[in-house]
């Protein structure tokens, strides 16, 4: 079993933290201070696997960290966390680049010709970054048999694959199978699923549920 940082208290956090204490993990949850109430609760409601510190307290602890703080604060809040904590891990992240200043609907403040989960590889080169799970609901991050009987995709994108390999036993542990793990390839395809999320949001929109996800067909 792991240690794990989950970096983020909000839903996403809390569901996959949860999810990795579940199958036995150690879960620490990072955040600016060390009495944030979401992460306390957390801890609270899960068992002595669960602890809450600082994101640099969290980072250090951690031997894989899971970015779920928003796309906005994402870069700020590994910044926290210490680049001396994040050296040879494993940095899942799951975070979008939603820029929701101007109201709904969200622009992307990178897209195209880069993505949030590169500018994260660039500022923290010596870390392995592995984008996944950003094109689903969180509940079926974690539990994908909620849909379709799970017969759906998740995608991965990252430039160790090593790294991808010990995430996609994550994923497995999750409930995905492995026919449905997607490796997109090096961390620049990231750009493509960060680039889903608008029509995400406009099937969420239109839906008003979030309990649906992408198949490929062939």
């Amino acid at each position: 079993m792991l240690k794990i940082a989950v970096l983020g208290t909000g839903t996403v956090g809390d569901t996959v933290g949860s999810k990795l204490i579940e199958l036995g993990h150690s879960v620490m949850m990072g955040s600016r201070t060390h009495n944030n109430e979401k992460a306390l609760a957390f801890v609270a409601k899960n068992n002595e696997k669960a602890s809450a510190g600082t994101f640099a307290e969290a980072a250090e602890y951690g031997e894989i960290i899971f970015n779920c703080t928003s796309g906005m604060g994402s870069l700020e809040a590994l910044k926290m966390a210490g680049e001396k904590n994040l050296n040879c891990k494993i940095i899942v992240d799951i975070a979008n680049p939603l820029d929701f200043s101007k109201g709904m609907p969200p622009s992307l403040f990178v897209s195209n010709t880069n993505s949030l989960g590169e500018e994260i590889q660039k500022a923290f080169p010596m870390a392995m970054v592995v984008k996944t799970l950003n094109t689903m609901w969180c509940g079926i991050m974690v539990n994908p048999s909620l849909i379709n009987g799970g017969d759906h995709n998740v995608f991965m994108s990252g430039n160790d694959g090593d790294a991808k390999n010990q995430i996609k036993e994550i994923l497995k542990s999750f409930g995905w199978a492995e026919k449905n793990i997607v490796d997109f390839g090096n961390i620049e395809t990231a750009r493509s699923t960060e680039m889903y999320l608008p029509l995400w949001l406009s099937i969420f929109g239109k839906e008003k549920n979030g309990a649906f996800n992408i198949k490929i067909i062939k």
